[in-house]
């Protein structure tokens, strides 16, 4: 990741709340926000794989970002994005991902798939579902947006492609997305 593109990130997260109490802010929220990404764009799973590949690279992130208190504690991780709004957490990622959709380019692939053990039985609720837009030559997730409970993927469909720059891309969708609905809309967004 280049140095101009950190500093589009910093510009877009900055609109990001920081719940957090002024005397126990040792870290800018921006700068959080930006190591996670980071590490989870390089296959960090999870607050101590973050952590760990921060410190890994901190001479370089320590020229590009403040870092006077050092590399977040995974722990440090965790607290704040149990804090910050998801919503604004979302619409600053989706901004993003929309900069970058704009230069993807070939297949785009959605599909909705359930995750495994993410239901809870004691409290009634049901497993995730979740419909995803996949950049197969960018090995990148564009976007992604849970269905209702009482919904489905054909719903959902719509307005994922919303979020996307489709120009000049090949949509993919397995056969319970092939509505003509759908498909007007994957032309209408210039893709095929």
């Amino acid at each position: 990741m280049e140095e101009g593109q950190l500093r589009d990130l910093e510009t877009l997260f900055a609109y990001v709340e920081d719940p957090r109490v002024e005397r126990t802010k040792l870290h800018r929220l921006r700068d959080i926000i930006i190591l996670a990404i980071c590490g989870v764009i390089c296959g960090a799973e999870g607050w101590v794989e973050i952590e760990e590949f921060a410190k890994a690279k901190e001479a370089f992130f320590t020229e590009l970002l403040d870092l006077s208190n050092g590399i977040p504690s995974h722990d440090t991780f965790g607290r704040v994005f149990a804090l910050i709004d998801p919503k604004q957490f979302e619409a600053s990622f989706v901004q993003w991902v929309q900069g970058i959709s704009q230069t993807v380019k070939g297949v785009v692939a959605i599909d909705g798939k359930t995750l495994r053990r993410s239901h809870d039985e004691a409290s009634g609720k049901k497993a995730l579902h979740l419909v995803s837009a996949w950049a197969v030559e960018n090995r990148l997730v564009l976007a992604q947006l849970a269905t209702e409970e009482k919904s489905n993927e054909i719903t959902a469909i719509p307005l994922l492609l919303q979020q996307l720059a489709l120009d000049g891309c090949i949509v993919t969708i397995d056969a319970m997305g092939t509505q003509t609905k759908i498909a007007e809309q994957i032309i209408e967004q210039d893709g095929d």
